[in-house]
């Protein structure tokens, strides 16, 4: 790009943040692909598609794999669709806080603002607590002949601590590092799921059973599987959908950085959508090759998240040995990016007086441009949660439920305001299809959401209904309609 070009880009984006009422404080130090690799690098198939892998199976078998997976990703890019075009027509970091106040109103966006940050700060927890285990305690662990027996929950605490904190240090000290680093992850992903796919296939013990793909198995209640039994198809079929999403989620990230990409009106929107596009196909590819190279599916149910162990057994020595490494790999850069995420919204939310100790969390560093109080706050608050027992379970399942909230609250609101106090899109546009999407994003999420809170995972409806409740006491009791003033007035000039 010429160099006048991107200063003009630049100026362009900054005065468009003017008119939303805010002036450019973070660096532009993002293009299209690096916004893009932000989401991607967060929704991370090698994941979530491996640690939430036996809640599908757990559930209706091969079809909550083979159809669920599309099924869920369906939902989740009808949703990302009606993101997309508000992130265009608000690029703020903000993301769904801002659009939520801008269309519904400030308490609205108020509301919208808590569960989108409790869903960062739980998916940030959720996924180091993965790169703990399976990822290292499983994966690595044995490579450093470390028995993963003897390994304590003092070790376990003492390693998240030490990757969160290596985390929050390099969005805070080390910002050109961190984006480079999170585009890499965008490749690694690609690369490691080829290859662990060629290789699971190349040594697949026998032919391939492809009817598996559609094979409705009810294995609820049974031994390893993460649900109680149950002898609804609808029921169990909708309990797979968990695997589709805890791991398409977190594609917010884009917007969040929306104040640190270049030509954000199209370029985030388009992160949004490829990293769900991309995510879906390739995460199916995967996970259908989970399922179609699994030697006996009862055993692997029962196995748990030992399926993937027995797996990698099948494979030579040295291509598992570096298999284990890029999967380790790249879902530290998962965490990485989702503390990038959680900490932009914890500056943004701050910017507006929403947090308490707003005027530090919202201080940038003059030099490296990075919220270092945002981050550092954003980094201990995972941590923290990560010391509950029960971790992955409640807080994978918890982030997903409560980030598709957040999701879904700014299309609701978008659908009433869409032609009377909205009226000026972004780059991206829908046009007619519009409303239609909204309504469709509304109701696919709500699908979504109402998985997360079955049982077991009751734990999950619980928090939401604690926090609404605390959310309400503090707004119409405790004077925060008062005392928060929401997002400043947009400009329409």
């Amino acid at each position: 790009m010429d160099t006048n070009d991107g200063e003009s880009r630049r100026d362009a984006d900054a005065e468009a943040l003017g008119r939303l009422g805010y002036a450019q404080e973070l660096s532009r130090r993002m293009g299209g692909f690096s916004n893009f690799a932000l989401s991607f690098s967060i929704i991370c198939i090698l994941a979530g598609g491996i640690t939430a892998f036996p809640g599908g199976l757990g559930a209706g078998g091969g079809a909550s794999i083979g159809i669920g997976w599309p099924v869920g990703a369906l939902f989740a890019g009808v949703v990302a669709l009606a993101m997309a075009q508000i992130a265009s027509a608000f690029p703020t970091a903000g993301g769904l806080y801002h659009w939520s106040s801008t269309l519904g109103g400030r308490g609205y966006g108020w509301v919208t603002a808590w569960f989108n940050l409790l869903g960062l700060i739980f998916v940030t927890a959720a996924i180091n607590f993965g790169v703990w285990d399976p990822m290292f305690k499983t994966l690595i662990a044995p490579l450093l002949n470390l028995d993963p027996a003897k390994l304590t929950w003092a070790h376990q605490t003492a390693f998240i601590a030490g990757v969160t904190a290596l985390q929050a240090w390099l969005n805070d000290r080390a910002v050109g590092l961190t984006g480079r680093l999170t585009d890499l992850s965008g490749y690694l992903i690609f690369v490691v799921t080829f290859v662990l796919i060629g290789a699971l296939l190349f040594a697949a013990p026998g032919p391939l059973e492809f009817e598996r793909l559609v094979t409705f198995t009810n294995f609820t209640g049974a031994e390893g599987s993460w649900w109680p039994r149950s002898e609804s198809g609808i029921s169990v079929f909708l309990s797979g959908l968990l695997l589709t999403i805890y791991t398409l989620t977190g594609y917010d990230a884009s917007a969040h950085a929306s104040e640190e990409t270049r030509d954000a009106s199209r370029n985030v929107p388009r992160g949004i959508l490829r990293a769900v596009l991309w995510s879906s196909i390739f995460g199916y590819l995967l996970i259908a090759t989970f399922l179609l190279t699994l030697p006996d599916l009862p055993t692997a149910v029962a196995q748990g998240l030992g399926f993937f162990e027995s797996l990698l057994a099948q494979l030579p020595r040295g291509v598992a040995i570096g298999l284990g490494i890029g999967i380790f790999a790249v879902n530290f850069l998962c965490g990485l990016a989702a503390l990038t995420s959680t900490s932009r919204m914890t500056y943004a939310f701050a910017r507006d007086g929403g947090l308490p100790f707003s005027e530090q969390l919202r201080s940038v560093d003059p030099v490296r441009k990075s919220p270092g109080v945002a981050i550092w706050t954003a980094a201990t608050l995972a941590f923290a949660a990560t010391v509950y027992g029960d971790a992955f379970v409640v807080l994978s399942t918890g982030s997903a439920v409560f980030l598709y909230i957040s999701y879904i609250m700014p299309s609701v609101a978008g659908l009433y305001a869409e032609g009377r106090t909205w009226k000026r899109k972004g780059a991206f546009d829908l046009g007619l299809a519009s409303r239609p999407i909204s309504a469709l994003a509304t109701i696919g999420g709500a699908v979504l959401v109402y998985v997360g809170i079955q049982p077991p995972n009751e734990k999950v409806l619980y928090l939401a209904l604690g926090l609404g409740a605390l959310l309400a006491l503090f707004w119409f009791v405790f004077g925060e309609r008062k005392r928060f003033v929401g997002p400043p007035k947009a400009s329409e000039d």
